[in-house]
């Protein structure tokens, strides 16, 4: 069955990967991200493929924008079936004791604050409905801290109770609540990281073949097409050299 996706922080990394594998698979996509000009890019190349695309550019630490967006959602993509809350980011490798407060609250926005705007926004209508499925993207930094990891560590692991806590909320419908924990994923993430310091951030996959966002991709699209009395609950997803979020074998 064809179903509506909406996808956050849709223009590049895990959640590019799974607007590609979701449009392959036949589904409508609603995409969302802070860059207009990506998400026009990425529907002309999803459209030009036969999928049906709306993008909506906004940022996820906006409350009132959010709202906007999803509350002037066309009639025809108001029935959303799974949300994939994948906007998020880290900033900065230092001590908590040396950290930045402005970037720790980018964190808190982004990662937490963002994913409880567009739960509270879209979850209601599955409830209502008694069907749909809710992916969020966690980390393995969620479920240990590593060095440096603080705060972006401290926002993973309130993605996994945030997750666990919906989806006994739910426990009494039909609605799903999968989160995904990524190790060590190729994507911009280091870049953005380090401020575009494109050598250190290099250096975070040097010796070991990473993860990409089509192989998180591919398990939100196993999730999402499970039976419908099987829920994914979490899915912990390593590369081949790596153990934990702080045990990594470099060759």
């Amino acid at each position: 069955m064809k179903k509506t996706v909406l996808i956050t922080g849709a223009t590049s990394g895990i959640g590019l990967g799974c607007a590609r594998k979701f449009a392959e698979n036949g589904d409508r996509l609603i995409l969302t991200g802070r860059n207009e000009k990506r998400l026009k890019a990425i529907k002309e190349e999803l459209s030009a493929k036969g999928t049906e695309v709306l993008t909506l550019a906004f940022d996820v630490r906006e409350r009132e924008a959010a709202r906007q967006a999803v509350e002037n959602l066309p009639a025809e993509w108001q029935q959303i079936d799974v949300l994939i809350n994948n906007a998020g980011l880290a900033l900065g490798l230092e001590p908590e004791y040396e950290g930045d407060p402005d970037e720790w609250e980018t964190m808190i926005d982004t990662n937490i604050k963002g994913l409880l705007t567009m739960t509270r926004l879209i979850v209601p209508g599955m409830v209502a409905r008694n069907y749909g499925h809710i992916i969020n993207i966690g980390s393995v930094a969620g479920d240990a801290a590593y060095a440096g990891g603080n705060v972006y560590c401290a926002t993973k692991a309130a993605v996994k109770a945030l997750s666990d806590g919906l989806r006994i909320d739910v426990a009494n419908t039909a609605v799903r609540v999968t989160n995904l924990k990524p190790g060590l994923v190729e994507t911009n993430f280091s870049n953005i990281r380090f401020h575009g310091d494109e050598g250190r951030a290099a250096n975070v996959y040097k010796g070991i073949q990473p993860l990409t966002g089509e192989d998180i991709a591919d398990v939100a699209l196993y999730a999402a097409n499970a039976p419908a009395h099987v829920q994914i609950a979490e899915v912990l997803i390593l590369a081949t050299h790596q153990a934990s979020g702080s045990v990594i074998v470099r060759k």
